[in-house]
């Protein structure tokens, strides 16, 4: 009779399991199909900080601010200001401050991805339910409460990424704490104690 130790025991049942797992990837069901060029499109419609990705079409600050009332106004208020959702406009030299105040205005970087966002996600009861020129519209009538654009604006894929935000140099991109791009420990490592928001290595006398 063949007797075997557990470690060999182990190894044929892994064998097995690793033979078992190829052999049913390689199994098609005939379940699902490849997507289509329309249905790949419907989900690409992100839109970048530089505008890459802003679909054709135009919206002036007066059709933006009738969308606006009919679709906007029950959740951010006549003026953009007054809720209950979030606040949209204001907020101007308050980021700094103990109560920074979040809005377009105040906070956002990009005029470009302002139309990406209510694009997707607005009205929030009826998500992409905006034609594009209307989301233009709204991105102009916005950013005019704001005091980003004049009145007689008209936004498109041209304009919109040039309107200046005020918050666009708060943000950056690679991230610029010395010890993120510090090279991983692997073996060998000094012990870490966290304190004070940072990581220090212990000195020798510390460790026990």
């Amino acid at each position: 009779m063949l007797r075997l130790n557990s470690t060999a025991l182990a190894v044929m049942i892994g064998l097995g399991v690793g033979f078992g797992t190829q052999a049913h990837a390689q199994q098609r069901y005939g379940i699902g199909e490849e997507p289509s060029a329309e249905q790949i499109s419907g989900w690409d419609i992100d839109v970048r900080p530089d505008g890459a990705g802003l679909p054709g079409g135009r919206g002036s600050v007066s059709e933006g601010q009738q969308i606006y009332e009919a679709k906007c106004v029950a959740c951010h208020g006549v003026s953009g200001e007054e809720g209950p959702m979030d606040r949209l406009v204001g907020g101007k030299d308050s980021l700094d401050t103990s109560k920074p105040v979040k809005t377009v205005g105040s906070y956002w970087p990009y005029a470009a991805t302002l139309f990406d966002y209510v694009h997707r996600a607005m009205p929030f009861d009826q998500p992409q339910s905006l034609a594009d020129n209307e989301v233009y519209a709204v991105s102009a009538y916005i950013l005019h409460l704001n005091g980003l654009v004049p009145e007689d604006a008209v936004l498109d894929a041209r304009s919109l990424p040039q309107v200046q935000m005020p918050n666009e140099d708060g943000f950056f991109g690679p991230d610029p704490r010395p010890d993120v791009a510090n090279t991983r420990c692997m073996q060998q490592c000094e012990p870490l104690v966290s304190g004070g928001g940072a990581d220090k290595a212990l000195t020798p006398d510390q460790v026990q």
